[in-house]
């Protein structure tokens, strides 16, 4: 909702109130402002100026040489090159020095050799947007009324000298979409009254009962319809105070009578339209839904074909109105109506929303019908509109007004105890100062000892229960001025337990390591559920499955990762790295639930680096995998714990698969998934890995140490040891850290040699062995001693022999 600052001082007193002030205060008290907007912020300098002469610029086509009365003693020729210029115009000129929106410098000029000294603007370069501006004047300069002075501000005249309030309203606040429901809020913050607008005309002797009738069958849509006949009416333009704020609020002028309903909507809240009378066709008006398949031709020329859910108003036979969305072409006001039937009608908020959403067509109108109108106001609605149209179109308004009416408003009664009260906002309020914030809110009320017995008008139809009175009173007293206060009792404060703090390490650590996160369901089908499974028991299939592929609960996360690869590769994203955090589910029987385990899966193919400008590419290869697995069993602090063996697998490759142990039991496996998969998945080489993240995440975990960095020199000893081919250099690796003691601080192997110099069957490890001491520097006896334990070790327990 926009509200002009100068246009809500028609109906409360603003002085010593600025709109910035005003702006925080309404906040405060619960309607956010978002902001507030300055209409003629950085203009200076535009007049209105009377265009005395104009000719023919004698070097160009397209441009006019105008002779311009400026206010400012001797006339001024400015080039001007709009179509619309002529002789006796009163226009808006920028004079030399102005400064236009953008900051836009008017200086003299020469255009093709003529003196040009200042600038005929348009509306749009006065700062006013294109959708905003009549359509007359929509290309080429703006005209004046021939009443307005030479030399006045242009800008003031314009009633651009105006600060615009946005408010961004919660659907509950719908009073507030009006200038009215605004002006109630703004004196209830402070504490001023409210001036309700003028209403009154003088009727003819005529009566609108002899013109109009009005029959409603869907009375249930529109209880209430209210028509009043205007004659004689004058169709020109709107007062410029008017046409600004309709452009203030975002509604583009049209004429005099399409811009006064158009008012009344901004001002009251409250939609009306005007049929031309004459284009009618009958003496009715009849409410009706429409039937099935029956066809309008709307404002916007378009044919909409409607169906039983559609409200219309029709002539009797013909429909003439779409309601409480937008009216019929046919009856519409043009520049030759004479007579005016002005509807003011309570349309049920769902059957407009219905027709609005199913045509598309969201009105200004539709949108306060849809969050609903206070019914109160549909009468005055409409003979404030009658005012207006004998004011400003020169109407004579028939006595009386045609009615149909159904319609029983109650006001709504709402109770609430002032203890309740003081409770809720932690206040010690009396019941006078209850009381005082219901009367500047215009609530009626009365008490019962210290019971608040609240007639809250229709207007505000969101306060229904007393929690809502409770609200009103927070606001008005002032969210800043409710006292802060702890919470008693005993409360325990929140944190993530061990395990979910480990998870989210684990989830930052894949994602820091350039995995992206899958989440795939948890339902496979009963071919995939048993594959890749950690632990086999028989598969958990739905009762009443919406397919076959989502039958059956999974044992595994590794297929539907796989799938997700298949699903991108296919769409040429090839180089992928997925992983997920998901529940399995394992039987225990018929009539037992499954125990759920907890599983981190993970799939990657395609390349792992790729360094183009310098011509690198590097594929995933088992170590990618198998190396990103230690990182974060190292996180983890599981690192001594874990150990790798290479193991075979179904559906896995029979030489690039380990299986992983934690303190020496299973806990999942890693590898590349087998040949025939890939080409059943149509993927390139691909590498998954699952684990049981239950069993990871409460692993005991040593406390973490830390070690100084060593003062003294280590000692390095490299081994080449020949053993059989299918001997682990796990296995040796293990031997040789139990058997160098205390000094041995590092071994890794570093070259692996299978060639025709060697024997058959036989393979040689090469292993890096570091020694040190942190507290003195070893001598070559100590390292000798301790290596020569390690050399019989390997020899006694794996059979090795040092190559020569």
């Amino acid at each position: 909702m926009f509200v002009s600052y100068k246009w809500l001082q028609d109906y409360v007193d603003l002085s010593g109130i600025t709109p910035t002030e005003l702006a925080e205060k309404i906040t405060k008290s619960g309607i956010e402002v978002e902001g507030v907007e300055v209409l003629n912020e950085g203009i200076r300098g535009v007049v209105v100026g009377h265009v005395l002469e104009r000719e023919q610029h004698p070097n160009a086509d397209k441009l006019n040489k105008c002779l311009v009365d400026i206010g400012e003693g001797e006339p001024v020729q400015i080039i001007c090159g709009a179509a619309n210029v002529d002789k006796g115009q009163k226009v808006a000129v920028a004079t030399v020095g102005a400064v236009l929106p953008g900051n836009f410098k008017i200086k003299k000029a020469k255009l093709r050799g003529e003196e040009s000294n200042g600038m005929i603007c348009s509306l749009q370069e006065l700062g006013i947007e294109s959708k905003l501006i009549a359509k007359e004047y929509s290309e080429g300069i703006y005209v004046f009324h021939q009443d307005a002075e030479v030399g006045t501000d242009a800008i003031d005249l314009l009633h651009r000298d105006d600060q615009v309030l946005e408010l961004g309203l919660t659907p509950n606040r719908s009073d507030c979409l009006s200038m009215l429901g605004v002006a109630y809020e703004v004196a209830a913050v402070l504490g001023r009254e409210v001036k309700l607008p003028e209403t009154e005309f003088a009727e003819s002797n005529e009566k609108a009962s002899d013109y109009i009738r009005v029959d409603i069958e869907a009375t249930e849509d529109n209880p209430l319809y209210i028509a009043k006949m205007i004659k004689n009416v004058k169709i020109m333009p709107s007062p410029l105070w008017m046409q600004g704020r309709l452009m203030a609020s975002g509604i583009r002028p049209h004429n005099n009578v399409v811009d006064i309903t158009n008012y009344i909507l901004l001002e009251y809240g409250q939609p009306l339209h005007a049929f031309d009378y004459d284009r009618l066709g009958s003496k009715q008006i009849l409410v009706r839904r429409a039937k099935d398949g029956e066809i309008i031709q709307t404002l916007d020329e378009a044919k909409r074909e409607l169906t039983s859910d559609h409200l219309l108003i029709t002539n009797g036979q013909e429909p003439v109105a779409l309601a409480g969305v937008m009216g019929g072409l046919d009856s519409e006001v043009q520049s030759d109506t004479k007579t005016v039937l002005l509807e003011s009608a309570y349309f049920k908020g769902a059957t407009v929303r219905k027709a609005s959403k199913d045509h598309n067509l969201r009105s200004e109108a539709s949108a306060r019908f849809e969050k609903g109108v206070d019914p109160n106001r549909v009468r005055a609605a409409a003979e404030r509109a009658a005012h207006l149209l004998a004011k400003y179109a020169d109407g004579e308004v028939l006595a009386g007004s045609v009615e149909a009416n159904t319609l029983k408003v109650e006001p709504t009664v709402v109770s609430v105890t002032l203890e309740k009260i003081n409770r809720v906002l932690g206040l010690e309020l009396e019941i006078k100062e209850v009381v005082d914030i219901f009367s500047r809110l215009q609530f009626e009320t009365s008490t019962d000892n210290n019971t608040i017995i609240v007639t809250v008008p229709t207007r505000r139809g969101d306060i229904t229960i007393e929690e809502d009175l409770i609200e009103e009173v927070a606001r008005l007293f002032g969210y800043d001025n409710l006292k802060s206060t702890l919470p008693i009792g005993s409360a325990t404060p929140g944190h993530l337990t061990a395990y979910q703090n480990k998870r989210r390490i684990v989830r930052r650590f894949l994602e820091g390591a350039g995995l992206n996160q899958a989440i795939t369901y948890s339902l496979t089908s009963g071919l995939k559920a048993t594959q890749f499974a950690l632990e086999n028991r028989e598969p958990i299939r739905l009762a009443m499955p919406m397919s076959e592929d989502h039958s059956t609960l999974r044992l595994s996360i590794v297929p539907q990762l796989l799938s997700v690869l298949k699903y991108n590769s296919a769409r040429q994203n090839e180089n992928l790295a997925m992983y997920e955090i998901g529940d399995v589910f394992l039987s225990q029987g018929t009539d037992e639930l499954p125990e759920q385990h907890e599983h981190l899966g993970g799939a990657i193919t395609g390349l792992w680096h790729s360094q183009p400008w310098q011509g690198e590419k590097k594929p995933v290869d088992f170590f990618v995998v198998k190396g990103i697995l230690e990182g974060l069993f190292a996180k983890l602090g599981l690192e001594k714990a874990i150990e790798f063996r290479q193991a075979e697998k179904e559906g896995m490759h029979p030489g690039r698969t380990a299986e992983i142990y934690l303190s020496g039991s299973s806990i999942g496996f890693v590898g590349q998934t087998h040949p025939t998969v890939e080409k059943e998945y149509d993927l390139k080489e691909t590498y998954v890995f699952e684990l049981s993240l239950k069993a990871i995440l409460e692993a005991e975990v040593e406390p973490l140490h830390y070690q100084s960095i060593p003062r003294y020199p280590s000692i390095t000893r490299d081994i080449a040891l020949v053993v059989d081919k299918d001997k682990a250099a796990g296995e040796l690796e293990s031997i040789i850290i139990d058997a160098g003691g205390a000094l041995l601080k590092e071994v890794h192997v570093f070259d692996l040699y299978e060639g025709d110099r060697m024997e058959a069957g036989k393979k040689s490890i090469a292993f890096s062995l570091k020694y040190f001491d942190p507290e003195r520097t070893l001598t070559d006896e100590e390292v000798v001693k301790a290596h020569d334990k390690v050399l019989h070790a390997v020899k006694v327990k794996a059979g090795a022999v040092l190559r020569g």
